[in-house]
């Protein structure tokens, strides 16, 4: 436990991995420590074999999970020995010749433009919270976020006038999506008729998106309303916040985007942050200058 609770402030401190990450880090050592405890007569982490991990993925493999968690599992067991080695715990790392299994190309499910319209209009729009609702899934949808990133985002992170999002992604990258008019009325309407109603907690004055107790609306909670949204809506399949981020990009091209202007939106939120300051200013400028022309043109809500 002491030693997962330093791999961890390593992974926080050092490699500035999200929250997320470091969860899912957890999850899996611990898994690992609970098979070393009940399974290996309480081996410490000094002392497990290459033997004793190849036993541990052999069972937790019969437990039916999917060639895509295993691998998750090994890159977890590996980065956790490959800090020890470095911590000078260990001379030798036994993790390092675990081999990942080898996935096929991962296609996740998206929507068509009519499936996201099924969805939006299953929502009661009579209600504060039906407004809400409406409102994150486009903003979902038409800004292509990750679910971490519509939790945090910001009221003052978002230019109405130049319209544009300032969204802080993974591991505190920064990036600017272009924000279209149809989503920054939504937007506007929401934080006005809505939002403004409410008793504000005082740590989430500048929080977009509220629960009903006036925090910022956590992560599990936007997966259960577009489940049963979904389920609403009659939808067979497996949707969550990721599906609008996919189907963001897909119906871009589908629109006509050029691949490589998808692409480059993706590259962007990699790069962002790693140059030097003069070349992210002129990037990020000639950049978002870009994808704001060719999301605007492309994305079906810009094409009223």
């Amino acid at each position: 436990e002491e030693k997962i609770e330093d791999f961890l402030n390593y992974l926080k401190f050092e490699k500035n991995s999200s929250e997320n990450t470091i969860e899912a880090y957890l999850a899996d050592i611990n898994k690992l420590k609970d098979f070393a405890v009940e399974q290996l007569g309480d081996v410490q982490p000094d002392k497990i074999s290459y033997e004793d991990l190849q036993e541990f993925l052999f069972r937790v493999s019969k437990e039916k999970y999917s060639e895509r968690t295993q691998a998750r599992w090994i890159s977890s067991i590996k980065g956790f020995f490959k800090y020890l080695l470095e911590d000078e715990l260990r001379e030798d790392n036994p993790s390092a010749l675990l081999e990942t299994p080898k996935l096929g190309v991962y296609l996740p499910d998206t929507l068509s433009l009519e499936e996201i319209e099924k969805l939006i209009s299953v929502i009661d729009k009579t209600t504060d919270l039906g407004q809400r609702n409406l409102c994150m899934m486009e903003v979902l949808y038409g800004c292509g976020l990750r679910v971490t990133e519509l939790t945090e985002l910001k009221i003052s992170n978002i230019n109405f006038k130049e319209g544009y999002i300032k969204v802080e992604g993974k591991g505190d990258k920064v990036r600017f999506v272009p924000l279209a008019d149809y989503t920054a009325g939504l937007i506007q309407h929401y934080i006005k008729e809505v939002r403004a109603k409410q008793k504000i907690d005082k740590k989430h004055t500048d929080t977009l998106f509220l629960n009903q107790r006036g925090s910022k609306i956590s992560r599990v909670m936007v997966f259960i309303i577009i489940k049963e949204q979904a389920q609403r809506a009659g939808i067979q399949k497996n949707i969550s916040p990721h599906t609008f981020r996919h189907s963001f990009a897909t119906h871009l091209l589908e629109g006509g985007a050029d691949l490589r202007s998808v692409q480059e939106l993706r590259y962007i939120q990699e790069m962002l942050g790693h140059s030097s300051i003069t070349t992210t200013e002129i990037y990020t400028h000639l950049n978002t200058e870009e994808l704001h022309e060719v999301i605007l043109k492309y994305h079906p809500r810009n094409n009223n």
